[in-house]
């Protein structure tokens, strides 16, 4: 071969020249590079969510480079006669699998477990009630995405983006069967409203809260005994298995990784599932979710319709425990402070950091972290649970 024969060969293996097929300029390719940018630097430079903002959007920047993705995504070529793999796939076809075989959300549950105190939850039982009232904005959103054309099951895995919890969203939508495109902007959507707690919840907090109720002090929680920490993740199990099979996956794996923090006698269990298991996971999670964001698939009419519904079924969870807050607020003759139902989204703790936050700019000696962690971690179960109510229906 010529050196004019090499020049061309690698002229047409660029990026550049791959990004022009039959005489069309792949805009969208660009474009979800410029996304994967903005996404890095929410993540790094605004420091929000980073740990699952950082690697999606390095997985969006890696597989949107022209002719990236049939080198990252090919498929292996398996002998038909001996089932053997005559040529391997590329490197995202493989990891991948640990989301389109729903394998990663569980094994991310078991580590949010070993690192969740269910005591707040427990000295104040009365913290089911708002995280279930949380559960509003995803029930509310099903049927509105409905009304917007989508099917049931596309409704019901866009809808979970309400309960503000990543992991469930990824699980949820992947087994409803959904596209590589519409998993992204549900996955994208709900880890960027996560992110966003912050600057979304507290304007929905002063507006439906008074001065009077934002400035309510809770009385202390009572101590929690060991042994009732280590009887409430099997009992939970049990109930919610025994209710709602289909939320074993996840609660299951959540009260199992509870369990190994609680006991005391599988503190290495427990350390491996909080620390390595679980960032080990996140790093993979995080690319596959990115690596399915391919602009021909994510810049879509669709998108921009799961955008605003998340945003929607975001806002109307918040708005669901707030209600409920001020409810119980009247029942209790003002002995609870009704921001800590915005707490009952399973954004955890950031949401509860929230509802101090917002309690503080009227009474800065005003503690509702602990209180409002209960609601926060009800939430978790009620998404899991919520999950599972889909899956069952759809």
């Amino acid at each position: 071969m010529n050196f004019v024969g090499m020049l061309k060969n690698l002229w047409e293996s660029t990026g550049l020249n791959q990004s022009v097929l039959g005489g069309q300029f792949m805009w969208q390719n660009y474009v979800m590079l410029a996304v994967a940018c903005v996404l890095l630097f929410v993540g790094i430079g605004l420091k929000k969510e980073p740990l699952l903002l950082v690697p999606i959007a390095f997985g969006m920047l890696l597989i949107n480079i022209p002719g990236a993705y049939e080198i990252l995504m090919k498929n292996p070529v398996i002998d038909a006669e001996t089932g053997l793999t005559t040529s391997a796939g590329g490197f995202f076809y493989y990891i991948t699998r640990g989301v389109k075989w729903v394998i990663f959300p569980p094994i991310i549950f078991l580590g949010i477990g070993a690192m969740t105190d269910f005591g707040p939850l427990i000295a104040n039982p009365k913290s089911f009630i708002l995280g279930a009232a949380a559960q509003l904005g995803i029930f509310i959103t099903l049927f509105g995405a409905m009304l917007l054309g989508f099917e049931g099951f596309q409704a019901a895995a866009i809808a979970i983006i309400g309960g503000a919890d990543g992991p469930t969203s990824i699980y949820v939508a992947t087994k409803m069967g959904v596209s590589s495109g519409m998993l992204s902007a549900i996955t994208v959507a709900a880890y960027s409203y996560m992110a966003l707690i912050p600057i979304i919840q507290p304007p929905i907090m002063k507006l439906l809260t008074t001065k009077k109720e934002r400035s309510i002090r809770m009385e202390q929680l009572r101590p929690v005994s060991k042994r009732e920490k280590i009887v409430f993740p099997i009992v939970v199990t049990l109930v919610c298995g025994l209710i709602l099979p289909d939320s074993l996956p996840l609660l299951g794996m959540l009260m199992l990784g509870n369990l190994l923090k609680e006991c005391m006698v599988t503190d290495r269990l427990s350390q491996t599932a909080s620390n390595g298991l679980m960032n080990g996971i996140t790093i993979f999670l995080g690319i596959s979710v990115g690596s399915m964001a391919v602009g021909t698939e994510f810049l879509a009419l669709d998108t921009l319709k799961i955008v605003v519904l998340g945003l929607f079924a975001f806002v109307m969870g918040t708005v669901g425990g707030l209600l409920m807050g001020k409810l119980m607020c009247l029942l209790s003759h003002g002995k609870i402070n009704p921001l800590i139902g915005s707490a009952g989204v399973s954004a955890v703790p950031m949401a509860a950091r929230v509802s101090q936050t917002v309690a503080q700019k009227d009474d800065p000696n005003n503690y509702l972290l602990m209180h409002a962690m209960g609601p926060n971690v009800a939430g978790v179960i009620g998404s899991a649970v919520a999950a599972g109510v889909l899956l069952a229906v759809f």
